[in-house]
């Protein structure tokens, strides 16, 4: 990397980190307001069904991902127009199967969770996906480059017409459709402003076998690690959802949602930041490299713990002041999420690194251990503390799986055992610290 080149990456890393954690806490702050106002408008159950539908629209997004989006940021040919024509054309192809697979599995899910509305709400939510597979590939290309700011206009334009119709449906209605129906119209704005606002190659149905060979051997691996990343993601919500009752399943994925905001943050960090810093300035290339890496862990790692203890602290409070006494059992689990949560961070802002160096093999064996240990620690916390135990069962998992990562990262130069170790301790004692003095909130946990 040359001497004019370094000051370049370093502003457009700045600039594109400002964009995205203004952005991040834009849509928060809507996606909260939204939500208060919902939660007054429908019913705890509302949520707990919604949250049932969405975990299975996830689940089958993510056993089908091949990864074309991080196969476009890492490729030598990620500008190529044949090659993101090709991508563009998996993705609908893509989409529209993921559709026909949601009708197929609608009547068995609504057996299993013993909830036959189900049969009505899935397959028009699942319309989503097929309009989601023509969101075009300009929006990888502006993450590619760091180009943050149109991409950030694109989703709080589409979350506010969404938040829009979601409130009117609900005052309307006063039923689930709102939810239901706000999350089709949100994928169908995006699409539009992405084609309307996001310079760059106009996609066209096409398809290359060179390029088709490329982001399949990129992807299977991706599909892989996808399939490990749900069972990291969303093994709560599934095993759960049967465990609590609906009205106590829509209780915890409200906690969830506002808990779970440092996780979040730092994956759009990671995927519009650092994923094209490791990719621009890898660090193994120079020690100037190595240090810039490290600088940008550190910024984002304080940024996140920071936030994490906002919430572990005055989760319990937030909830108190923001929800009605229907949702008052929410605030000591996002005590507990926020709080447990925090050694993910750690892994989160480095477990990329290989994957933009085009080393999927590997992300997914760090994959797979993270879904066997959290799915482990999960089932085995539920078993022995119920809900509680649920949920520190999984971020004691996320502390065991640390020698995998630093297996996963060493060969890219990605391993920073000094910083992980720093954040690591702070993590837990910010943990400790929060649990005892919230424990009246924590007493209130349903089993």
């Amino acid at each position: 990397m040359t001497a004019t080149a370094a000051p370049t990456l370093g502003r457009r890393v700045l600039r594109s980190s400002a964009i995205t954690v203004v952005g991040f806490g834009a849509t928060q702050v809507i996606r909260l307001g939204t939500n208060l106002i919902l939660t007054r408008l429908l019913f705890p159950e509302a949520f707990g069904m919604m949250a049932l539908v969405s975990v299975f629209l996830m689940a089958i997004v993510m056993l089908s991902d091949i990864g074309t989006g991080p196969a476009i940021m890492q490729s030598s040919r990620g500008d190529d127009p044949v090659f993101l024509d090709t991508a563009w054309t998996i993705q609908i192809v893509r989409g529209v199967v993921l559709w026909l697979v949601a009708l197929a599995a609608t009547p068995g899910l609504a057996w299993f969770y013993g909830e036959p509305d189900l049969n009505s709400f899935l397959p028009v939510a699942a319309l989503a996906l097929i309009v989601m597979g023509f969101f075009p590939t300009r929006l990888e290309t502006a993450n590619r480059h760091l180009q943050a700011g149109l991409v950030t206009l694109v989703e709080i334009g589409s979350q506010v017409i969404s938040v829009c119709v979601a409130m009117a449906l609900a005052w309307a209605f006063q039923s689930v459709w709102a939810l239901v129906i706000s999350g089709v119209v949100a994928s169908i704005a995006q699409l539009m402003l992405l084609h309307l606002l996001l310079p760059g190659h106009r996609n066209r149905l096409g398809w290359e076998p060179a390029a088709a060979a490329e982001l399949i051997h990129f992807g299977k691996w991706i599909l892989l690690a996808t399939l490990c990343g749900f069972a990291v993601g969303q093994a709560d919500k599934v095993i759960l959802g049967r465990h609590l009752d609906l009205g106590h399943f829509g209780l915890y994925n409200i906690a969830y949602s506002l808990a779970s905001l440092p996780v979040m943050l730092g994956a759009v960090v990671m995927r519009r930041v650092l994923i094209p810093v490791y990719c621009n300035s890898p660090p193994l290339a120079s020690p100037a490299n190595a240090a810039r890496v490290r600088r940008l862990r550190e910024g984002a790692l304080v940024a996140l713990l920071g936030l994490s203890a906002v919430l572990a602290f005055g989760g319990g409070a937030l909830v108190r002041l923001l929800y009605d006494a229907r949702y008052q059992e929410a605030a000591g689990i996002v005590v507990l999420i926020a709080a447990t949560q925090t050694p993910a961070l750690v892994i989160l802002t480095c477990d990329h690194a290989a994957l933009a160096m085009g080393d999927s093999r590997r992300y997914f064996v760090l994959t797979l251990v993270r879904a066997v240990l959290v799915t482990a620690g999960l089932g085995i916390g539920l078993h022995l503390g119920g809900l509680v135990g649920a949920v520190v069962g999984q971020g004691v998992a996320q502390i065991v799986t640390y020698p995998a990562l630093a297996w996963l990262v060493r060969p890219h130069g990605a391993w920073d055992p000094a910083v992980d170790a720093r954040f690591m301790v702070a993590a837990a004692l910010l943990a400790a610290l929060a649990l005892w003095t919230n424990q009246i909130d924590l007493a209130l946990i349903p089993h």
